[in-house]
């Protein structure tokens, strides 16, 4: 459910704000002259030993005389979006943890301030009220219904927040999911249910269809699971006014038990989230969706589990894959690059200008950057380049990693064209990336997305949640200056 807005273009006073139960105060770096609750503000800085100008690096909270609570932050232009939104998210938790019905925005500063702070405290707003999975019996909701904006209005921008709240809000659900409700058979039968919604076109390479067309990188992983119910699902939306044509591709491993080299409990845990590549991509499509962006996106969705069992592939297995490229399996726990392998070689044959994909794939990507990071790699500069000062511009930050051609010395195979991994993991995002560009047909430029921090305790960014939806912000902001 989309939060009701309401703007109020004159700036806030006591007598304005004297209904509103949570607020939330955006200042400008030099305090205002007329502040609705300026003795408030002043008592709690004392108390704290803190000065005006210290809340352009954490905010301080307060009880009004009201009833309210209210929070106050300073809006620091020359600081950059990621900066700004865990400044806002962090502002508002206080307010957004008593589940309110409403929260107020009130806004200071030039005109530009204003505008700035009014559309990114929006954002955060919203996005952090949006309702997840919960599966706790005597659990209540209580979303919040409205948000009033004082001093700003002006409508553009607010239905592309909307819409990359949509998609944010989409990743985090369906990656929330307990696994025993998201199999591969449960995921397609979602995506359909939103290719109807949003006119989505959708085909769908089953098992069936993936073993005839000679899909051996993604049917190795998907037959230890007794149910065959993994797919390849093909989404496209194609507005009449598209100007370019990009590919989407996402990781489903719905549950990632490693396989035959089985994960030991504390790395399994959690790996019904190993589908978060394909929730962003689905997020990104249904955001460019709301947005109605003018462009061709193809969806590529690679459903699957990794189990273990009799038919289960195992190692020193050789397989072809779709693109005819033989393949030595060395740990079936790289799974994520098979599944991937063949999904990229369908995506690249429908030729579009650029691909993009999303994965939680390697463990060495976030020994590499952390989870405040996500890395990227790819086969173009300019890209690579483009998708950085995407992160940077929206705040979900990725850095550039290696893809120089002699990494794949390390992938030479004595049986096959070449080795799925190596058992000793050194640099496996940076081999994880060559391994995937040999089956990109066509010369496509591509983006490699190695999600690394899609899961952060206590949230990143702009979202307070641990798995925080990160890429689609990314994803959608590259699509936009893809038509620039």
């Amino acid at each position: 459910m989309t939060v009701q807005l309401k703007q109020l273009p004159h700036p806030a006073d006591e007598k304005s704000l004297a209904t509103a139960s949570h607020i939330l105060f955006v200042l400008p770096r030099k305090k205002p002259a007329s502040l609705p609750f300026a003795s408030v503000l002043e008592a709690r800085l004392r108390r704290a030993r803190s000065k005006y100008t210290d809340l352009a690096k954490s905010h301080v909270s307060a009880d009004l005389p009201n009833g309210g609570v209210a929070s106050w932050v300073v809006m620091d232009e020359r600081q950059n979006a990621f900066q700004r939104h865990t400044l806002l998210r962090k502002a508002a938790k206080i307010l957004l943890d008593d589940q309110p019905q409403s929260a107020t925005i009130a806004v200071f500063g030039d005109e530009a301030l204003r505008a700035l702070a009014a559309r990114e405290a929006f954002y955060v707003v919203s996005v952090n009220a949006v309702e997840l999975p919960v599966r706790k019996s005597k659990h209540k909701a209580h979303p919040l219904k409205h948000i009033v904006i004082q001093g700003w209005k002006q409508a553009e921008g607010y239905a592309g927040i909307n819409a990359l709240v949509a998609g944010n809000a989409l990743a985090r659900r369906l990656t929330l999911t307990p696994p025993n409700e998201l199999t591969p058979a449960a995921y397609r039968e979602k995506i359909a249910a939103l290719a109807r919604e949003y006119g989505w076109k959708r085909e769908e390479y089953d098992l069936k269809k993936l073993r005839k067309l000679g899909a051996g990188a993604f049917v190795a992983v998907a037959q230890g699971s007794p149910e065959e119910d993994a797919a390849i699902v093909h989404l496209s939306y194609q507005p009449r006014d598209a100007r370019r044509h990009v590919a989407l591709v996402g990781k489903g491993v719905c549950f990632d038990t490693g396989g035959h080299n089985l994960k030991p409990a504390k790395y399994m845990h959690g790996m019904h989230e190993d589908m978060n590549g394909s929730a962003v991509a689905l997020g990104i499509l249904l955001a460019a969706t709301e947005a109605q962006l003018p462009v061709k996106i193809d969806c590529w969705l690679a459903l699957a589990q990794n189990h273990i069992g009799p038919r289960a592939y195992k190692q020193n297995d050789v397989v072809t894959a779709l693109n005819g490229t033989t393949i030595e399996i060395v740990h079936t726990d790289a799974e994520g690059r098979m599944v991937l392998a063949d999904t990229l070689t369908l995506a690249s044959r429908a030729k579009p200008g650029f691909m993009l994909d999303f994965a939680t794939l390697t463990g060495s990507m976030q020994v590499a950057l952390g989870d405040r990071y996500s890395g990227v790699i790819g086969n173009d500069h300019d890209w690579l380049d483009k998708a950085v000062q995407a992160g940077y511009t929206v705040g979900e930050r990725v850095c550039r990693l290696p893809f120089d051609e002699d990494y794949e010395e390390e992938l030479e195979s004595g049986i096959a064209d070449i080795k799925q991994c190596t058992l000793e993991g050194a640099a496996d995002h940076v081999l994880a990336a060559r391994f995937l560009s040999r089956f990109i047909e066509n010369d496509i430029p591509w983006v490699h997305t190695d999600l690394s921090s899609y899961h952060r305790k206590g949230g990143l960014g702009a979202v307070g949640s641990d798995v925080n939806g990160f890429g689609v912000s990314l994803g959608l902001q590259l699509i936009r200056q893809v038509l620039d």
